[in-house]
């Protein structure tokens, strides 16, 4: 039988406003989560990732990617009818999410403020580069250009060469991170005070919140601390190492690991030499320690590498392609990767809900919408307009 828990938030339902990544992916979470998620798009292209190559029959693999669970419908916010509809939208929602620059819903009639008025219970989450306030509030924000001012991209890539972004868009997910949090915090308090919030996500302020003990660092020692590839500034050995077909991760994460590597490396000797007995002694022998490693990595291969430091309880993980990363045992035993109906491609393979929740099974999260195909539906199940109403409302192109 067909599971019909859709999550903890079955019967909250969101008003998204939102575009691109930092938005759609805070929105995202909250449909994993059973939010109903009413994703309206503008008319013509809709949110302009759907126009982001490559496809497969029109339709974006990026929308595809942060868009599952929802459903769209299309409204023309440059007319008052359609922001009108929006407003009774609002009116039925729990939560609303948007991430456009500070000031833009505003000008549209649809800021906190305004939409308070209609329903004082409503959690408004506003999503930006910069955030409401400060120099740089109005300024655009890129994930490249969110990694670049928090700092982030300035400890990442190889040493002594020019910083790299990070592989993942994390400057943009932050605000699918942040968002929901504050989100969900909301809604508890609504829940003692009957009133809703408005949020304020800054995605520099997220990515600076993210720098952790690297700014911890900075702060003990007025130094910045520079890129170190996949090494640790502080833990060695720690990071990538060659094999003979390709390179594996170890990670002396504590002191006890480097006798653990020792007997894995076959040199038990190493734990007790006064060079290297301490964290700090590792650290400052670095080149050496690494080359330590490194000689008895190069001769085997990453397979033997596997077998070898699982014996030993050596932390330490090949390094994986997406495509290996997702059918990999552990991600088909969690069901990372699930099939789901898509109304122009068919069945497609998407990846499923990170948060699980044992003993109450959610069923398959219901694939990326096609540009407005719950535009009648949401108008006459939230609304309760009828067929005539929603006819009327297309002929005037309100809505599609």
């Amino acid at each position: 039988m067909t599971p019909t828990w859709a999550g903890p938030l079955q019967g909250v339902r969101v008003l998204d406003f939102t575009r691109v990544l930092a938005g759609p992916s805070a929105a995202l979470a909250l449909a994993d989560l059973g939010a109903e998620v009413l994703k309206i798009e503008p008319p013509g292209g809709g949110d302009e990732t759907r126009t982001f190559p490559p496809f497969r029959d029109g339709e974006s693999h990026y929308f595809l990617s942060v868009n599952r669970g929802k459903k769209s419908i299309v409204i023309d916010l440059k007319t008052e009818a359609g922001v009108a509809l929006a407003k009774d939208l609002a009116a039925k929602c729990d939560i609303l999410i948007e991430n456009y620059r500070p000031g833009v819903m505003d000008r549209l009639g649809l800021g906190y403020d305004e939409l308070s008025t209609i329903n004082p219970g409503l959690i408004y989450c506003a999503i930006s580069g910069f955030g409401m306030t400060g120099p740089l509030r109005d300024k655009p924000s890129f994930d490249i250009v969110m990694q670049a001012l928090s700092g982030a991209l300035s400890v990442n890539g190889e040493p002594g060469c020019q910083p790299t972004k990070l592989g993942i868009p994390l400057g943009d997910l932050v605000g699918g991170i942040n968002g929901p949090i504050g989100i969900l915090a909301a809604l508890y308090e609504r829940s003692v005070t009957g009133k809703g919030r408005l949020i304020d996500v800054s995605l520099m302020d997220g990515l600076i919140g993210m720098l952790g003990y690297l700014a911890q660092l900075a702060f003990f020692t007025g130094q910045d601390p520079q890129p170190q590839g996949s090494q640790h500034p502080n833990l060695v050995p720690y990071g990538a190492f060659p094999a003979k077909d390709g390179s594996i991760i170890v990670a002396c994460l504590m002191n006890s690991f480097w006798d653990k590597i020792g007997q894995a490396c076959g040199a038990p000797e190493w734990a007790k030499d006064p060079r290297f007995d301490t964290i700090e002694k590792r650290r400052d022998s670095r080149a050496l320690v690494n080359e330590m490693v490194s000689a008895f990595t190069r001769e085997r291969t990453v397979e033997e590498l596997v077998e070898i430091f699982t014996e030993h309880q050596v932390p330490h993980a090949p390094i994986l392609g997406i495509t290996e990363a997702l059918s990999q045992p552990q991600a088909i035993a969690r069901e990372m990767v699930v099939e789901a109906d898509h109304a122009v491609l068919g069945k497609i393979p998407i990846v499923n809900r990170s948060i699980k929740f044992p003993g109450a099974a959610q069923p398959v999260p219901t694939a990326p919408p096609v540009l407005g195909q719950h535009t009648e539906e949401i108008l006459r199940d939230v609304l309760g307009l009828t067929p005539a109403q929603v006819e009327g409302l297309r002929a005037l192109k309100i809505v599609s």
